[in-house]
């Protein structure tokens, strides 16, 4: 079974890119994608439900903005999208599907940085985090559980190109990290570390001038954290640089059905 995650940076654009092609060609059985920007209605017919995939849509209140979704095979038993608190659930980022026992998550957490690229929203983002490691805790006492998405953090210094000159920027703040860090040190896996190790210069995100994709100057901000249940059934995690429609590259995993 693989599940892949994909920040589309808008899907309308990335429709117009080649994405209903890549659902065909990625060999997934669950693709949960974010930044979404687009209410259900606004979608072509083609990408609001393609042939062969059942589709589940969490968007935000505001239009062009946020929000997230899946495209799945086979379709879910069960669907969640709210995490209880109004302030976190208007930006549709949220959206839980079960099949069976298996739980997988996707979700947009937010940046950091405000509208006057300050850190303002840095207290936002750490609730945002606090909200839906509460939930996905839950998640864990009824099976496997897979957390899929961007987390507009890089973890550790290994995670982005550049970390000596972006300390004191959302996205590589202690703060952050911390957050981080305490979602790993109560079982949640990395699973592409949890694969490969620390291999270097495995990036998910690049600036859109520069020659940043090119240059591999990027950051490792999207993850597929699997709970410690799900940890067995882990067979590859993978990240598709080469694949192209948005600033971010799709990511996944490979594991054993339930």
């Amino acid at each position: 079974m693989r599940l892949v995650s994909w920040n589309v940076n808008g899907l309308r654009a990335c429709v117009k890119k080649g994405f209903l092609e890549f659902l065909e060609v990625s060999d997934a059985d669950v693709v949960g994608i974010q930044e979404l920007r687009a209410l259900p209605g606004q979608l072509t017919p083609e990408a609001r439900s393609p042939d062969g995939w059942h589709a589940v849509f969490n968007p935000a209140e505001r239009k062009g903005y946020s929000g997230v979704a899946f495209f799945a095979r086979q379709p879910p038993d069960r669907v969640e999208t709210s995490l209880g608190i109004d302030e976190l659930d208007i930006e549709g980022r949220f959206l839980v599907a079960k099949w069976g026992r298996l739980s997988v998550a996707t979700v947009y957490f937010p940046k950091g940085s405000g509208k006057d690229r300050d850190n303002s929203r840095v207290p936002y983002k750490l609730d945002f985090y606090r909200a839906v490691f509460d939930r996905i805790e839950r998640l864990k006492k009824s099976g496997p559980v897979f957390v899929m998405g961007d987390y507009n953090t890089a973890h550790r210094e290994i995670d982005l190109a550049r970390p000596k000159t972006n300390h004191k920027t959302s996205g590589f703040l202690p703060e952050e990290r911390e957050e981080f860090d305490r979602w790993i040190d109560a079982g949640w896996i990395d699973t592409l570390r949890h694969v490969h190790g620390d291999v270097p210069d495995l990036y998910t995100w690049w600036r859109q001038w520069g020659n940043a994709r090119q240059d591999n100057v990027g950051w490792r901000i999207d993850y597929i954290l699997a709970s410690r249940a799900a940890r067995k059934r882990i067979r590859d995690a993978f990240i598709w640089p080469s694949v192209t429609g948005s600033d971010h590259c799709p990511i996944g995993v490979d594991i054993d059905p339930l």
